[in-house]
């Protein structure tokens, strides 16, 4: 069974910010510190992707638009 990494690497983001959740909640106080970064990292992933995402399908709809101009 070949499994595609892309499918393992788009659970990362979730599960670092849920490892950071768990942490965060059941940590010391003087512990909880760490958790920080794994959850921000997380979430700028996230927000990364959706940005990207997005940013490339108005390139995409420019280009579509551009060529229905030249017709």
């Amino acid at each position: 069974m070949n499994i595609n990494k892309r499918y393992i690497l788009s659970f990362v983001a979730p599960f670092m910010i849920f490892i950071s959740a768990i942490g965060l909640i059941f940590r010391d106080n003087s512990k909880k510190i760490f958790y920080f970064p794994i959850g921000l990292m997380g979430i700028v992933i996230i927000t990364e992707r959706v940005i990207s995402r997005q940013l490339d399908r108005k390139n995409i709809l420019k280009k579509i638009k551009s060529y229905q101009k030249n017709k």
